[in-house]
């Protein structure tokens, strides 16, 4: 894997699942080959309603974040770029389909693992499954699109 996250390189992301934002879930991804990895530990205060069961919003967001993280990285790998390069690259989430398989439990980390299935102009498709103790609990696709970020970073 490489050794500094995704999301290490965009110090003006403030986003709340992936970004530079102490309240935030700080989530961290990762290339391992041509799939990109996120290992991230749920506490207490992300549970649903049973005790110990990781909250569906939750997963939603730390697949959202790292999916759309990957296609970034994935424009950046396309282009031979460095992540922190200027231009900046952004993609933001057009579309999230989630299937939940198995309760997700809290006490132990998830490892998250994305794929990019297609790439079209400015979408990108990706796969991203959720795995706990490596039981498949979650799959997901995704499209991300590529934006101006100017559109999106004012300050």
């Amino acid at each position: 894997m490489s050794e500094k996250p995704f999301q290490d390189y965009w110090k003006h992301n403030k986003c709340w699942g992936c970004g530079n934002n102490e309240h935030g879930l700080q989530i961290k991804s990762y290339w391992k080959g041509d799939v990109s990895i996120c290992v991230w530990e749920p506490h207490k205060h992300h549970m649903a309603g049973p005790v110990d069961v990781l909250n569906g919003g939750v997963i939603s967001s730390v697949i959202d974040c790292h999916a759309v993280g990957s296609a970034i990285a994935n424009e950046y790998k396309i282009e031979g770029r460095e992540l922190d390069s200027l231009p900046l690259i952004w993609c933001v989430t057009a579309s999230l389909k989630i299937d939940y398989l198995k309760p997700t439990p809290i006490g132990t980390a998830i490892r998250l693992e994305a794929s990019i299935l297609q790439k079209e102009g400015r979408k990108v498709w990706l796969s991203c499954d959720v795995f706990s103790n490596k039981l498949k609990t979650v799959t997901a696709e995704v499209l991300a699109i590529r934006v101006n970020p100017d559109d999106w970073f004012k300050n």
